[in-house]
Order: C-alpha cells, then structure tokens, then sequence
C-alpha cells in the first residue's frame, strides 16, 4: 500500500508541474496549491515506511515521467527517441527502487 501511496504523490506532483504558465492563469494556478499539499503529504506518510532516498527518488521520477508524458500529449512538446530513451532508464530506475527495496511495514501502521 505505501507504494501505492507514492505513486498517486507523484502523480499529483504531475498536476502542478507546467500547466499554470508561471502562475499567469488563474484555476490552474488555484489548484497549484491543494496539489502540492497533497502531493507532500502523501510522500510523507510513504516515507514513514520506506527508506527516505527510495521515496524521494520514486517521487520526483513519477513527477517526471508524468510530466514528460503530458508536455507531449497536451503541449505538443517533441518526442525524440533519445528523449523516450531517457525516460524510460528513469521508469527502469523507478521499477529498480520497487524492486530492490524491501518492504518496512504498511500503509496502517505509518497512520
């Protein structure tokens, strides 16, 4: 479960990455805010059962690849291979963590 919980941590990271255009449009920018406190507060109970460095890394790298993937989709941003290329050696980064770290306890016991 407190994979589970990174994840959507990182995912909601995702939702405040780019899309306020530097704080210049108004609901984007409004939802900035709940993002981030949820965003943080999740990774927080997440680090609560795994290692620190695991976390965070697992964090940034979801807000990453989310964010890579929705500049393509929703911007138009270019899609190179060697860009793919990259992204997918942090997803295999990511799945390295999962897989590499042993579980410390559960998502009941960090609350």
């Amino acid at each position: 479960m407190n994979w589970a919980i990174l994840i959507v941590a990182g995912i909601f990271e995702v939702g405040w990455a780019k899309y306020t255009e530097g704080f210049t449009r108004l609901w984007p920018s409004v939802w900035t805010v709940p993002a981030m406190i949820i965003s943080f507060g999740l990774l927080g109970i997440a680090m609560k059962t795994l290692p620190v460095g695991t976390a965070y890394s697992v964090w940034v790298g979801v807000g990453a690849v989310g964010t890579v993937v929705l500049a393509i989709v929703l911007f138009g941003e270019s899609a190179s291979v060697p860009q793919m290329m990259s992204v997918a050696l942090v997803v295999a980064g990511i799945v390295g963590l999962k897989l590499s770290t042993p579980e410390t306890g559960t998502c009941l016991e960090a609350l």
